[in-house]
């Protein structure tokens, strides 16, 4: 039992890291969603912050927007030309995506400071990128509601686990190739 333990080290680090920074993280995010619940943000702060970034975009592409508190459930209703297009929701803030992220890259973290930057600067870029799909896509809910289906369901959510799977295989690339080779020598012996 103890060389299938030193055989598999490196996969079983990789999924007691991963596991591991995922549990933590996802249960560190449903108590503060717990906590949100009732505050002075509706439905919860980060979710708010995505919902005016996401109307401000819209202004930018050069339609009216506002957002506004459902009066039923935890989202927030976002209006393009006064015309309600869409709710936003806790699953719509990407939270959950940029925990999946980091649990990943942390699971093959190297030195601390190349480690943090990458999550910093993947992280951001994953928020960024979930703005824009939500803009674009109550855009193109305004313009064309025939197509929220196939785009809501299927092109935009391919889109953002594409960006975070590319951007896991850039961080992958980055390790050290001599680190690597190491670790898969390890296996085969």
């Amino acid at each position: 039992m103890k060389a299938l333990f030193i055989k598999y080290k490196s996969v079983l680090r990789f999924v007691v890291l991963f596991l591991g920074t995922y549990l933590v993280l996802s249960m560190a995010y449903a108590y503060y969603l717990d906590k949100s619940q009732g505050g002075s943000f509706y439905p919860d702060y980060f979710t708010q912050i995505v919902a005016k970034q996401s109307s401000v975009l819209i202004e930018w592409m050069g339609y009216t927007s506002k957002i506004e508190n459902h009066e039923s459930e935890a989202s927030q209703r976002l209006f393009v030309n006064n015309e309600f297009m869409v709710r936003i929701v806790e699953g719509c803030n990407a939270a959950s995506i940029i925990i999946l992220f980091i649990s990943f890259i942390i699971a093959f973290a190297e030195k601390f400071k190349k480690t943090f930057l990458f999550l910093l600067g993947g992280g951001l870029l994953i928020y960024l990128a979930n703005l824009i799909r939500i803009a674009i896509l109550t855009i193109i809910y305004y313009e064309y509601p025939q197509y929220q289906e196939m785009l809501h369901s299927v092109v935009f959510p391919a889109i953002i686990y594409g960006m975070v799977f590319l951007l896991w295989m850039i961080w992958v690339r980055m390790l050290p190739k001599d680190e690597i080779e190491g670790e898969i020598e390890g296996e085969n012996e």
